[in-house]
């Protein structure tokens, strides 16, 4: 599947356009006037439509609305700005799609795990969900900054690898109309000041009316014993009892999840508990030249293969939906750009949570000190970035307390031409760099958000090849605001482990899980995975398209494949490297024989 949706203009040009995409198992819906509207691919389920005489609203993704609703929302819109109050009320991730008086809006969910594209194509403005269904030139700037840096931040690193193709921000919807675009900014985060005991209750009922929007007849569950994933098998565990619940099997002596989860099971007697044992799970880093997607790099190539092998053991058990905790990290975590602020406001607290932080991350007190008294904007940290590429990494406790979760820099394989065309475009991206909240803590939580949410709609395409849909609540829009209205110092302290969701989950969850402060790691894989492999990721860039390019020093790389590492950094680089040049070699790569079939006119 190449693309699940394209969103047109009401003229005759988007029409002819939309005819090189419309292929056998390809649905489009029509605007009142019966040109396309809306094309791709979808099941019957993942799209509702309501109509009022001229207006139509389409819901396409995870939402409980009927055609009924929406035809009542459409009698009630005079323009496409009349739609803010409908897409906040919508729970669950979606895209949400609108067509009054010639306008249409079109817009993603609020992290980007929906996302949304365009571009103009023959002079026609198209959106799409996918960057690659809009674009056919790779951008060179862009591809030389995810050689040298990995991935970048939001919004930056939203950026499409695909010349001529734009990302609308995620609390931006897109106006479509004859021969233009328009993007206006529709939300924001919540300011944060509700109480934690008022926040966890409005985050278990976002939670809960999450799952129970995903109900389906066979179920799926993540179920390592981790605060994140029990809290969504318990909770998917009241609507269908007889789910199934899934782990792999660790081989880290430290890894404790198997403690817990069997904690978890006992609590779950009518479900089915599968954990995939060690033989039976593909070594880290194993078929490294696998193509994952065409979009854009593929981030989680060390575990490619496992990821893989789970989909189709979940098919082969029945299950069509699977829950992941995946974002309950990003949205829960302990991030502390929130001290700046505290430290201005609430000195006193400031300085308990300092001494917390301190004494949990192990950071060295000077520099910490200078990061909360000068955090600079958000301009200023994007130009210290592109300053400061080739200056040796800091150490791994570093205080992480400004506008970027960490400091970028140059792989040690990159090519001089790429890193100075990955300063040029860090330099001018710092010159109109705005923030994503005027607040440092909640900026902080959306760029974790974004970026997480960027690499998850990629997780959620593997398993999609299998036929099951990954689904990840922790994500949904209205869970993100109820968490983000929380008061930061006390979801973001360093005295509790993410204390909101163990607030949310009194009752919920057996107390041992809910008050667990351990997290399950899988290192010892990822060592072993890398050393068994290493001969086979030296053979991929032996004849690398990456360095014909002059983006890496191929010689270079391979010598440090089998050099001494004192940390996972180096891995981690390499591994987005391998997805680096796993994608440009797709690129050049003939459309599939699914893609050249010819349509489904259905909503």
């Amino acid at each position: 599947m190449r693309f699940a949706l394209m969103v047109l203009p009401d003229t005759a040009a988007a029409a002819a356009v939309s005819g090189r995409h419309v292929r056998d198992g390809v649905r489009v819906v029509p605007h009142a006037s019966g040109r396309p509207w809306l094309v791709g691919r979808w099941s019957p389920d993942e799209c509702v439509v309501g109509t009022a005489g001229p207006v139509s609203v389409a819901v396409l993704g995870i939402c409980p609305v009927t055609a009924a609703q929406l035809a009542k929302w459409a009698a009630e819109l005079r323009t496409v700005a009349d739609a803010d109050r409908l897409a906040r009320s919508l729970s669950g991730t979606f895209h949400l799609v609108v067509s009054v008086n010639g306008d249409v809006r079109v817009q993603g969910s609020v992290t980007g795990l929906r996302p949304v594209f365009h571009a103009m194509v023959d002079g026609v403005p198209v959106a799409a969900d996918r960057a690659d269904v809009l674009g056919d030139v790779v951008d060179e700037e862009m591809l030389a900054a995810r050689v040298v840096c990995g991935l970048l931040p939001p919004p930056l690193g939203e950026r499409p690898l695909w010349r001529g193709v734009s990302a609308l921000p995620p609390d931006h919807y897109l106006v479509l109309r004859a021969d233009r675009v328009r993007q206006v900014r529709w939300w924001r985060a919540p300011t944060p000041e509700v109480g934690l005991r008022e926040g966890a209750v409005r985050v278990r009922a976002a939670l809960a009316d999450a799952v129970s929007a995903r109900q389906c007849e066979r179920w799926g569950s993540d179920l390592s014993g981790g605060l994140d994933s029990s809290s969504l098998c318990f909770l998917a565990a009241r609507h269908n009892p007889e789910l199934l619940t899934f782990r792999w099997a660790e081989a880290e002596a430290a890894n404790d999840d198997a403690i817990f989860s069997a904690v978890a099971s006992e609590q779950l007697p009518a479900a089915e508990h599968l954990v995939l044992p060690q033989t039976e799970l593909p070594a880290c880093f194993a078929d490294p030249a696998t193509i994952i997607d065409v979009e854009q790099p593929y981030p989680f190539m060390r575990t490619a293969t496992r990821i893989r092998r789970t989909a189709m053991v979940l098919a082969d058990n029945g299950v069509t939906r699977h829950l992941a905790g995946h974002g309950g990290d990003e949205l829960f975590g302990d991030l502390p750009g929130y001290l700046s602020r505290l430290l201005r406001r609430r000195p006193l607290t400031a300085v308990n949570h300092v001494r917390g932080q301190l004494a949990l991350h192990r950071w060295p007190l000077r520099p910490t000190l200078a990061a909360l008294l000068r955090p600079g904007t958000a301009s200023t940290w994007w130009a210290a970035q592109a300053e400061q590429l080739t200056v040796p990494p800091l150490p791994g406790r570093f205080p992480v307390l400004g506008w970027g979760l960490g400091s970028l820099r140059a792989s040690e394989w990159a090519s001089a031409d790429a890193i100075a065309t990955t300063r040029d475009v860090l330099r001018r991206h710092a010159e109109t760099a705005e923030p994503l909240d005027a607040d440092l803590g909640q900026h902080q939580y959306l760029t974790t958000l974004r970026q997480g949410a960027a690499a998850y709609r990629q997780l959620a395409r593997v398993f999609g090849d299998a036929n099951v849909a990954l689904e990840l609540p922790f994500l949904d829009d209205r869970v993100v605001e109820a968490a983000m209205a929380v008061r930061l110092p006390e979801r973001a302290t360093p005295y509790r482990y993410k204390p909101l969701l163990a607030e949310a989950m009194q009752g919920v969850l057996p107390e041992r899980i809910r008050t667990r402060t351990t997290k399950g790691v899988f290192n010892q894989d990822v060592r072993a995975g890398f050393r068994r492999h290493r001969d086979t990721i030296a053979d991929l860039f032996a004849d690398s398209a990456l360095a014909a390019r002059g983006l890496i020093d191929r010689d270079r790389l391979i010598a440090g494949l089998f050099a001494p590492y004192a940390d996972f950094r180096p891995v981690f680089a390499v591994e987005g490297l391998i997805g680096c040049e796993n994608w440009l070699r797709a690129t050049d790569r003939p459309t599939r024989p699914e893609d050249s079939r010819a349509a489904t006119t259905a909503p």
